[in-house]
């Protein structure tokens, strides 16, 4: 499947379901990714979820990680569609976000912490396929952001659904998933 039908059909399939059924969906994802091997982290970069487009309710994810581990550093990222650049904002609980271009909540804060001091990256993605490559939103900020980081970083995504055989157009420049977690389970690549 080349990656424009794929996000064609993915994102029509994801605007489909009902609030009820991406709550229900987000809480098997939390319970999958509490099985998930997952190593302790320090630093990791999240996303806030963008309701139009009914993606996975990230922070169910980031909270859970900051429960098992109360010093997490969790950042967010802040983009420039200028240069179609990211950098990770560090946050805090007092941090306010500002809704920004293409409904994107990004943190009202400065600090900014480098893609190498990185441990996780939740990426976000409308369909994975079974090697762990993603078709995304096409813009390409995470794979050009991605490929600043350790090798050993991980890069986990979440999706509604199960991964389609193979994304047919992958660039040399697209970087794969570590994990992909789906409601029904983890996939380690």
């Amino acid at each position: 499947m080349l990656k424009k039908d794929a996000r064609k059909l993915y994102r029509e399939k994801r605007m489909q379901l009902t609030a009820r059924e991406r709550d229900k969906l987000d809480d098997l994802l939390l319970i999958r990714m509490q099985t998930a091997p997952i190593p302790f982290i320090q630093t990791l970069l999240s996303y806030w979820p963008i309701a139009a487009s009914h993606e996975p309710a990230t922070q169910l994810f980031s909270d859970f990680l900051s429960l098992a581990n109360p010093s997490l550093a969790v950042c967010y990222p802040r983009t420039d569609f200028k240069n179609h650049t990211m950098e990770a904002i560090l946050t805090t609980d007092d941090t306010t976000f500002i809704q920004k271009e293409n409904n994107l909540f990004e943190p009202d804060a400065q600090t900014v912490i480098a893609p190498e001091q990185l441990d996780m990256i939740f990426v976000p993605l409308l369909i994975f396929d079974k090697a762990g490559y993603r078709a995304g939103f096409g813009k390409g900020f995470y794979d050009r952001y991605l490929a600043c980081c350790r090798p050993d970083c991980i890069k986990i995504g979440f999706s509604y659904f199960e991964p389609v055989e193979r994304l047919e157009d992958r660039h040399e420049f697209d970087v794969p998933l570590n994990l992909c977690i789906t409601p029904e389970q983890v996939y380690v690549f």
